[in-house]
């Protein structure tokens, strides 16, 4: 009888792939373009620091996948960093965590975040971003990303965490240092972050003691009081989650409230029609996101050898996983995915600007809570924005995109 033989699945290294690269000088327009590009020629491509998964059905099968683990807890090796004492710093937080650890966290915390917390603090999100708006309607123009989405996050975070209002800028100063962490630039900015997050950890643990005696509405009463068959978060752990409420809850909602309006501008019918209709928020927050999200792609590293449709990736294989192509694709979307459309009919599968799986956003109810009040309150107090002078963006490599300078002109008294 003669012998069979059958081949075993390929290593991603000897596959024939497109190469992607990032230029540091492409816009958010180019870079989408090649990604999308990238995308109608393999589901794969080559980087710089391994490959990218680049349509919608593959990027959920990797975020779902959990032998492959979040790279958020080996961002300083990947930026080159070896200093042992400065990987000491890490610590593991729910935003790296893996398995049973992982597992115990979001069991312990995951009350804290539904959206029915979320919900509480509407009423304060709503007097927030009226406040900044008042501050700038009359002029009939402003910076919209230093004017209103810098300082739109940290109150609400600060109310969250139940730090009082005299040591807000404290917070956005700690949270614009801290969240250097990814641009990648961490032998000019480690510094700057070590200084802000050590601050910030002596905050939280006088904040930690004085809510353990005086217990109070907010969110760090929560998580000091969580508990699940006896076991509580340590006082570690409880550092490590504040901090990471902080990354979460305000870069991302910065950004993508920036991205937001940089959209809308570009699209009036559609402002004019959320101004109109209040009540279509949530639709036009989850198609803004899709649409342009400020976390366009996530990395995975692989923790064994993993074979995914007969392509074997080595332990260690590093994955880009494209966020922003994967949400533009036409066979989860419908045959026109590149329209912005806040009217558009809910898909089967939702964007994953939010991520999918073990590590899925745990504060997204917070976030779309954020942009569902603000925006209705924007586009009917600032009518007729425009785009008024250069858009300055982040660079293009930066984890969490958005615009540094958006400035825009309006009908003002609004």
């Amino acid at each position: 009888m003669s012998a069979t033989t059958t081949s075993g699945p390929t290593s991603v290294h000897d596959l024939d792939l497109p190469k992607f690269e990032i230029d540091v000088n492409d816009g958010a327009d180019t870079l989408l373009a090649n990604r999308l590009a990238a995308s109608e020629e393999h589901w794969l491509a080559r980087t710089d620091l391994g490959y990218m998964v680049t349509r919608y059905d593959d990027v959920v099968a990797q975020l779902r996948d959990k032998r492959w683990h979040s790279a958020a807890g080996q961002l300083l090796q990947l930026s080159g960093v070896t200093d042992p004492d400065q990987l000491a710093r890490q610590g593991t937080s729910i935003l790296s965590a893996e398995g049973d650890e992982h597992t115990r966290l979001r069991r312990l915390v995951g009350r804290a975040f539904t959206p029915r917390a979320a919900d509480r603090l509407r009423p304060f999100m709503r007097e927030v971003v009226g406040g900044l708006i008042d501050q700038v309607a009359a002029d009939g123009r402003c910076d919209f990303a230093v004017d209103i989405c810098d300082p739109y996050p940290i109150p609400i975070i600060c109310e969250l965490l139940g730090a009082p209002k005299e040591d807000w800028q404290l917070f956005s100063r700690w949270a614009d240092d801290i969240m250097k962490i990814f641009n990648f630039n961490l032998h000019e900015d480690l510094p700057a972050i070590n200084k802000a997050s050590d601050e910030l950890d002596r905050y939280t643990r006088r904040l930690i003691d004085i809510r353990r005696d005086q217990p109070a509405d907010d969110l760090l009463t929560d998580l000091i009081g969580a508990e699940e068959e006896g076991d509580r978060l340590t006082t570690e752990e409880l550092l490590r989650l504040v901090q990471a409420v902080i990354l979460g809850g305000t870069d991302t909602t910065r950004n993508q409230l920036g991205c937001a309006v940089a959209l809308f501008a570009a699209h009036p019918d559609q402002w004019r029609l959320l101004a109109e209709q209040p009540e279509l928020a949530p639709q036009a927050v989850d198609e803004v996101m899709r649409y342009f999200g400020a976390v366009r792609g996530t990395g995975r590293i692989a923790s064994e050898d993993i074979v995914y449709r007969d392509v074997l990736f080595p332990k260690g294989t590093f994955l880009a996983l494209s966020v922003s192509t994967a949400n533009r694709d036409p066979g989860v979307f419908g045959d026109d995915p590149n329209t912005f459309d806040i009217t558009r009919p809910p898909a089967a599968q939702t964007h994953l600007t939010f991520g999918a799986g073990i590590h899925y956003c745990l504060g997204a109810a917070l976030a779309k809570a954020e942009l569902q009040e603000a925006l209705p309150m924007l586009a009917a107090r600032l009518p007729g924005v425009r785009i008024d002078g250069e858009v300055s963006w982040k660079p293009s490599q930066a984890g969490i995109f958005g615009p540094q300078h958006l400035p825009i002109a309006f009908e003002p008294g609004h």
